[in-house]
């Protein structure tokens, strides 16, 4: 199987290689505490065996929710907001091209996003775009009362009653909850509402490979079955390979976390492929909320590059010691653009003249990353051989398992959120809730 590949060659020579033997024990243990399922969080390892254990049955409901869509609609609103839509932007947006946005006749629906925060100026914009347009809902939470979708529901919900006749209204909403309980489920029982369920023992940042992805990954056109057999190979692989050397999840875990002891606070993901930038975003909510925690943690940040050379890259070349780079690379780009040759070479680029783009791209990279180790910036490298469903599965359930064994070697709970509900108590007070 052809899967990422993770380099830490320039991140070793950062660490003690005494301590460094010491911790490859450690990331076997927490390994161990991983598949054996006895550590802190375990009534939430339901992601573990999730792509490998998807039913047919599910899989063809989804296609048919999104075949729906697909006649009758020109734009889908995802209503969610943490796990419950960062997965899904993350993988639309790598695939999606990039100005399908422009394009206003498509074959699939634009996908559209809400409850994501409570900006009123974007609420407000978002309705009066929707007006007199054909757009559906798939609203994703598992209580249905976490209170910025909980808005965006009740408002766009309310504008498409207005635009259909009642007994249509059902059909254009699509619920993705708890099995059983909470307002949501209740809300789509009595409604009407077509349903999928989020497992019980998957925590929504972990979400990306059920329906809270799956179905909006869909709707958008893109291949969820492709997605769900590269993140089901790569769970085999990692479950089958104990060896430090070969399973690139222990590998990363384990230097990310030697990094961390030795003083590299803060860990930069970079990409030269603005497509990934909700990789990112996904990436940081993962491993923020994650490790987060008792005091403890790698602090993830991200840069798209090479743009954020011109705004962030001083300060990662000069200044405090205090962070690594993780670099997220491209092997094979899905299109070709080379440079042309000029008569006059007033710009003096004829010196790139018949290059490909991506190789320009490819040696700013490179050349960034031995500048940045030059200066004492450890650099860790993982390579996605190609930009699809595929490979963004295997990428998606490989951070998933990573992230977990990082956790346990922090010696945290790696699926809960303790700090979470602190600002909602807050708020909740300020607003004179009950």
């Amino acid at each position: 199987m052809k899967t990422i590949h993770v380099s830490t060659e320039h991140a070793t020579a950062f660490v003690d290689i005494e301590e460094l033997a010491c911790n490859q024990r450690d990331v076997v243990r927490a390994r161990n505490i991983l598949y054996k399922q006895s550590g802190k969080g375990k009534e939430f390892l339901g992601w573990l065996h999730l792509p490998s254990s998807v039913q047919e049955e599910e899989l063809a409901a989804i296609e048919q929710a999104a075949a729906f869509f697909k006649s009758h609609v020109d734009y889908v609103v995802v209503i969610g907001i943490g796990g419950s839509y960062l997965g899904t932007k993350a993988v639309v947006e790598s695939l999606q091209p990039s100005f399908k946005a422009y394009t206003p006749d498509s074959e699939w629906p634009h996908i559209l996003y809400a409850g994501h925060h409570i900006s009123e100026d974007y609420l407000s914009e978002l309705s009066e775009f929707l007006q007199g347009k054909r757009f559906g809902i798939i609203v994703i939470s598992k209580s249905g009362t976490t209170t910025e979708p909980a808005i965006a529901f009740r408002i766009l919900k309310a504008q498409l009653e207005q635009s259909l006749p009642a007994e249509e209204v059902a059909k254009y909403i699509v619920a993705v909850t708890d099995a059983q309980k909470g307002a949501l489920r209740k809300l789509a029982e009595q409604s009407g509402y077509q349903s999928f369920v989020i497992p019980d023992n998957v925590g929504g940042r972990f979400s990306v490979l059920t329906p809270v992805g799956r179905l909006p990954i869909a709707v958008a056109g893109l291949d969820i079955r492709s997605f769900l057999k590269g993140a089901a190979e790569m769970e085999r692989f990692l479950e089958m390979e104990p060896d430090l050397e070969k399973n690139p999840a222990m590998k990363y875990a384990l230097i990310r976390n030697q990094l961390f002891h030795s003083g590299f606070l803060i860990e930069i993901l970079a990409n030269y492929h603005p497509n990934l930038h909700f990789i990112t975003e996904w990436w940081k909510q993962l491993y923020g909320e994650s490790e987060g925690k008792l005091g403890t943690g790698i602090f993830p940040a991200g840069v798209d590059l090479t743009t954020d050379l011109h705004s962030m890259g001083q300060y990662i070349q000069d200044g405090q010691r205090i962070l690594f780079e993780t670099v997220l690379t491209v092997l094979k780009p899905k299109r070709e653009l080379r440079i042309p040759l000029l008569d006059t070479d007033d710009d003096e680029l004829n010196y790139l003249a018949g290059k490909r783009m991506d190789e320009v791209n490819k040696m700013a990279e490179l050349g960034t990353r031995m500048a940045h180790v030059e200066g004492n910036v450890p650099n860790i490298l993982i390579e996605l051989p190609e930009l699809n469903e595929y490979y963004l599965g295997q990428l998606l359930y490989f951070y998933e398992n990573a992230c977990a064994i990082s956790g346990y070697m922090l010696d945290v709970n790696p699926f809960d959120q303790p700090g979470v509900e602190a600002y909602k108590k807050n708020m909740f007070a300020l607003l004179g809730k009950k």
